[in-house]
């Protein structure tokens, strides 16, 4: 899809979010979820649409937050020319009991004759049993000293797979979490995405991914704000913002401008949440009090994006750096 198409696909989706009956069915539960998310990735193949389509016809954080998440998963496996099914519902699997970070991945990929086998564990899946394609971060048995990593795509049904639930989060308590175990999983030898798994998945995933998960929240804000006949001056700085995440959806996820800017539009995501508290404690009801349960959300990885940012001044001045 071409940059022109995906940027009026994206102008088109926030154009529904302004003129679309604001009145939403909600899903019931997970399963009615994954229908409607199927359906939503069948009649619209912009992953920067489908997360602000699919937050606007959400009813509350924890269904936004899944658009976002399985839109972000899809703009990642497009940027490596590699196009998961309508019906594939995604978990990038990293992080494992000692962390995410290359050095702490302990699941391995060995050769067996023309593919491989994963054996390993990883300690945090989102959307659990009802993901059905893993994204398997591992390293490669014959790495050398530095694990070279590698993502393996893997049927969540595969022979070997064992998924094991953890208890809901405190917030969004609606998505749910597992562990997984991989046993002697075989993996075909395509099955690999193209370059390293640390530095083409998952430092841009960070990005992608947070910018997709604010996308999507600020849809199913401005729907709530259209609803809820909030001030027309709150909705107008969503819509600000969902066209300053929109675009920086397109930029490169590893370049440094993208994440100051990024930063920049996060800083004022934060500031519109702060806003939203006080029109949510006017509102009262059941609504308000999920967003004041699901509030934590917004405050997860802060630290991690306070040091991407400072990483990004560095490059761009490499020669103020340590002044």
């Amino acid at each position: 899809m071409s940059g022109a198409d995906t940027d009026r696909r994206r102008f088109e989706a926030l154009r529904h979010c302004l003129t679309a009956s604001p009145d939403t069915a909600a899903p019931r539960d997970l399963a009615a979820w994954c229908r409607d998310w199927r359906a939503r990735v069948e009649s619209e193949p912009a992953p920067v649409a489908q997360a602000i389509l699919g937050g606007f016809a959400a009813d509350r954080v924890g269904w936004a937050f899944a658009a976002g998440y399985q839109a972000a998963l899809r703009q990642l496996l497009a940027g490596v020319n590699e196009q998961p099914a309508a019906d594939a519902r995604l978990a990038l699997c990293a992080t494992e009991s000692g962390g995410n970070r290359p050095r702490d991945i302990a699941t391995v990929l060995r050769r067996d004759g023309d593919g491989w086998r994963l054996d390993g564990a990883k300690s945090w899946i989102t959307l659990g049993e009802a993901a059905t394609e893993l994204l398997v971060v591992a390293r490669l048995e014959d790495g050398g000293p530095r694990p070279a990593l590698k993502v393996a795509r893997v049927p969540a049904g595969a022979a070997g797979v064992t998924l094991e639930n953890k208890a809901p989060l405190e917030f969004v308590p609606e998505i749910p979490h597992t562990a997984a175990r991989f046993e002697s999983v075989a993996v075909p030898g395509d099955g690999l995405l193209d370059g390293d798994g640390y530095d083409t998945v998952v430092k841009p995933f960070r990005t992608i991914e947070d910018t997709f998960i604010a996308l999507a929240v600020q849809a199913w804000l401005l729907r709530e704000a259209r609803v809820r006949r909030w001030p027309a001056r709150f909705a107008e700085a969503l819509v600000t913002g969902l066209e300053s995440l929109g675009a920086l959806a397109a930029r490169p996820a590893g370049d440094p401008v993208t994440h100051l800017a990024l930063t920049g539009a996060l800083t004022r995501a934060q500031g519109l949440y702060d806003d939203a508290d006080g029109l949510w404690e006017e509102q009262g009801g059941d609504a308000a009090a999920r967003w004041h349960r699901d509030r934590p959300l917004f405050r997860l990885a802060a630290k991690a994006r306070l040091l991407r940012a400072q990483r990004a001044w560095e490059r761009l001045n490499p020669d103020q750096e340590g002044k």
